[in-house]
């Protein structure tokens, strides 16, 4: 939308006017990987989100749904509007169209504002379309900073914050339990002070998703949605537009289910497949270091073999800007979430080893 059709849709009340602000990169940030496609901003993977600062005494945001959302009332996208480091709403995204109030007063404020998306790619995008403030500015809305580190994290479940909120293991998956703000990946952004992005799919892996009687899964694999926004939204990413300071690799759990059947016979094409990931994220982000990490839900012979892949790789490549580390085994004293998955305390220790890490390969106190 351009200057003019904003105007167009501003109504006056004395000094104050209501104006609706396009969500446009002019106006607000991405962070992650957000798509704008016909005056909607499509937060598409987990953690995704726009930043922006808004003067106004009273100011909302739109959101919407996608086309036919149908998705099951457990199912349906989860998202957060934080207002001045406050939550004001954390919600499944339930219509079409919903609009989330932010403030409102007699008195003009200026606030800092960030709408994410909670839940995953697989469950559907959350859209903003606008961003309204009662205002008497005419530059009442202005995108956030960018920060000086950005990290990009590969994953599953884990970096997804699956079931994180669940009560216990006992429970099962919904989207109302999931939450990207709680899983180690945010949380070790939050600690460096670093910008992120997250590409990450529940049950997928390298070579097989998760699978319950050892048959390959090659329905839910990252590697061939790594280079787009996500599953449903096939555009290319730009890597060169935000390039990564960091990419960690978070894959191989799901893996597990299938190569731990057969891993003499399994395991070889685990390495091979990996090694390819690594050159596949090298090509994406030729500045960026990369951490490989596995083993917060076990798959410790996994590990191992990625271990075999980096050198590998190290070995054909000489790329020497890779590293890795076995993340400790989750603890039944720091509790579960659904379905056996990580819980917050857990989530958070984990965050803490791979800030450090990232410290160490940085070489720098962050």
């Amino acid at each position: 939308m351009e200057k003019s059709e904003m105007r167009s849709r501003t109504v006056s009340s004395g000094g104050f006017s209501v104006k609706s602000f396009p969500v446009t990169e002019m106006f607000v940030r991405y962070t992650g990987r957000a798509l704008y496609r016909d005056g909607i901003v499509w937060l598409v993977q987990s953690g995704s989100a726009i930043e922006f600062s808004v003067e106004a005494r009273s100011a909302s945001v739109t959101l919407r749904g996608e086309p036919g959302m149908s998705s099951g009332r457990d199912m349906r996208p989860r998202y957060a509007v934080i207002v001045d480091g406050k939550t004001v709403r954390e919600s499944l995204l339930e219509e079409d169209e919903e609009t989330v109030e932010l403030f409102t007063g007699k008195e003009q404020r200026k606030a800092s504002v960030r709408v994410i998306h909670l839940s995953e790619a697989v469950n559907g995008a959350v859209g903003v379309s606008a961003v309204n403030a009662d205002t008497s500015s005419e530059t009442a809305v202005s995108p956030a900073g960018k920060k000086d580190i950005r990290i990009e994290f590969i994953g599953d479940s884990i970096t997804c914050g699956y079931g994180v909120e669940a009560h216990s293991q006992y429970e099962g998956f919904t989207t109302a339990t999931e939450n990207f703000m709680k899983s180690y990946a945010y949380l070790a952004a939050e600690m460096l002070g670093a910008d992120y992005s997250a590409v990450c799919y529940s049950g997928h892996g390298i070579i097989s998703g998760y699978t319950e009687n050892g048959s390959k899964n090659e329905e839910n694999l990252v590697p061939p949605y790594y280079e787009c926004y996500g599953k449903e939204y096939p555009e290319k990413w730009d890597f060169s537009a935000m390039p990564n300071d960091i990419v960690v690799i978070n894959l191989g759990t799901n893996d597990s289910t299938y190569i731990d059947k057969d891993p003499d016979a399994r395991g070889p094409e685990f390495i091979r497949a990996y090694m390819a990931l690594l050159g596949t994220v090298r090509r994406c982000n030729p500045g960026a270091h990369i951490i490989c990490t596995l083993g917060i839900m076990g798959a410790g012979s996994e590990y191992k073999m990625i271990e075999q892949a980096i050198t590998g790789y190290k070995e054909s490549s000489g790329d020497s800007r890779i590293y890795c580390y076995e993340a400790p085994v989750q603890v039944s004293a720091d509790g579960y979430g659904a379905d056996w998955h990580p819980s917050a305390v857990t989530q958070e220790k984990n965050a803490g080893i791979l800030a450090e890490k990232i410290r160490q390969v940085l070489g720098e106190e962050l």
